[in-house]
């Protein structure tokens, strides 16, 4: 009988664009230092509670995340292609207050039901959802029985925590207002690619930011 494969879901440090409440997709937005310091907490956390292997988005602000957790455990990160965050279309680099302004009624409509209603040009979350969750499944199953880190980003990661806990996707951002930097989300994931949430939101050190 196989064993299920614990994954520990981290959202990567705080960038400038997120400091400024700014959406960052696919664009390469550099740590902040707070967000270089949650990363080095997060490397302490590791070290304090240490994991089988360690994969990452392809995106430099999740691997710069990852790197002290690497480099205390000697690990090499794997990445993964599929957990990049969304592409938020003409919202990359700018506020949700800025489309709002601008398109009061797309705004709305996004807010009502964000899975259905993408912004202009934006990933279908849909599509965005299914590359996420097949990705940790495909994780999973690489190492059974295993503990697991996964550095990645926070909407892609809360439109898979619906997908995988049978959550409507539209109600991502309602049911998981926000996944917070480099705190811990614990899944256990079942053989049969079905999944159980242990914890959410999880500070790897109490006092961050």
């Amino acid at each position: 009988m196989s064993t299920p494969t614990t994954l520990l879901l981290a959202r990567h440090g705080q960038t400038v664009w997120h400091a400024e409440n700014r959406y960052a997709g696919v664009s390469d937005i550099a740590l902040t230092d707070t967000g270089r310091a949650q990363a080095e907490a997060l490397g302490r956390w590791a070290a304090a509670h240490p994991v089988d292997a360690i994969w990452t988005s392809p995106l430099s602000r999740a691997i710069a995340t990852a790197e002290p957790a690497c480099r205390a455990l000697r690990l090499t990160p794997h990445r993964e292609p599929a957990l990049a965050e969304c592409d938020f279309g003409v919202l990359e680099g700018r506020t949700l207050a800025e489309f709002v302004a601008e398109n009061p009624q797309r705004a709305k409509a996004f807010r009502t039901d964000p899975a259905a209603n993408p912004f202009p040009e934006a990933e279908d979350p849909v599509t965005a959802a299914a590359r996420g969750t097949a990705a940790l499944r495909r994780i999973a199953a690489a190492h059974p029985g295993e503990r697991v880190l996964v550095v990645a980003h926070n909407t892609l990661l809360r439109l898979v925590l619906c997908s995988l806990l049978s959550i409507p996707l539209g109600e991502y951002r309602r049911v998981f207002p926000k996944l917070h930097n480099t705190a811990l989300t614990e899944l256990r994931m079942n053989t049969d690619g079905s999944a159980a949430l242990l914890s959410l939101n999880v500070p790897c050190e109490p006092d961050l930011p």
